[in-house]
């Protein structure tokens, strides 16, 4: 538990220089751009609406999933799916990629993979607002349920920081590791429930599903927008899901602590 505090220590101590550095890229990603930073909100917009077109008409014909509309349904799965998605991707190569800032500055490689989830984190939480405008609008506002939205945010953060860790490390010392992170990141997609419903998986197989990690989260935004059960009433599953959270972030930060020193030498 040692190495868990020492890096969580160390986002704690440069919690300012996260903030600074993430605002910094994301300012300086759409410089050169007309629309500049409006293109954070104009891409997820795009993406959601052609999984909408084409899940929603082509292949259901717009019917519902259960008694939400599949639209509201799919935006509320897919918002933080697009964030988790581009966290792990770029926080997967956030130590290789700044391999060379690191050589020259005084400051812990730990925070490398923060500052990019801080970085998507801006149009993230855009993109969260106007979804629960847009579920408030329709009439499925889950009420009282969205007092667990925090919750399943800070379930959120802590895993994708423990993960990132994890493989921003490995990439560095194996460069195979990241064309394997977006294999896996885009496979992913169809294989969680963010474009398509379990209601009518045989149980045995949606048990398996539940394996990941990423499924907990996913539905519990669900659950929280959208209403339908609390994050305690499957209390054997959220203790999976915090088993695998600490126990990834434990692996994370003793590997990263063990390497850090030699992640020039590998480059």
């Amino acid at each position: 538990m040692n190495f868990i505090w020492q890096v969580i220590k160390e986002q704690l101590l440069h919690l300012s220089l996260i903030f600074r550095l993430s605002f910094y890229e994301e300012k300086s990603k759409y410089t050169m751009h007309y629309l500049g930073a409006f293109w954070q909100i104009l891409n997820p917009f795009i993406q959601i609406g052609i999984y909408w077109f084409v899940f929603g008409f082509g292949i259901r014909g717009s019917s519902a999933v259960g008694e939400t509309p599949f639209f509201l349904w799919l935006i509320v799965g897919i918002v933080p799916w697009m964030f988790i998605n581009l966290a792990i991707t770029q926080g997967s190569n956030s130590v290789y990629s700044n391999i060379t800032l690191v050589s020259k500055m005084k400051f812990p490689v730990s925070v490398l993979p923060s500052i990019k989830i801080v970085g998507n984190s801006f149009s993230f939480f855009v993109m969260m607002i106007f979804t629960l405008v847009i579920v408030w609008i329709n009439g499925s506002f889950s009420g009282i349920y969205l007092l667990q939205l925090p919750y399943y945010l800070f379930c959120m953060y802590f895993f994708l920081y423990g993960l990132t860790l994890l493989l921003s490390t490995l990439t560095t010392i194996i460069r195979d590791i990241q064309p394997i992170v977006q294999s896996v990141m885009r496979l992913m997609m169809y294989v969680l429930p963010i474009v398509w419903n379990i209601d009518k998986l045989p149980h045995p197989i949606v048990k398996i599903l539940q394996l990941n990690p990423f499924f907990y989260i996913i539905e519990g935004f669900r659950y929280s927008l959208l209403g339908g059960e609390w994050f305690y009433n499957d209390m054997a599953y959220t203790l999976y899901f915090w088993f695998i959270s600490l126990l990834i972030l434990l692996i994370a930060s003793s590997t990263h602590l063990k390497f850090r020193h030699k992640f020039v030498d590998y480059i």
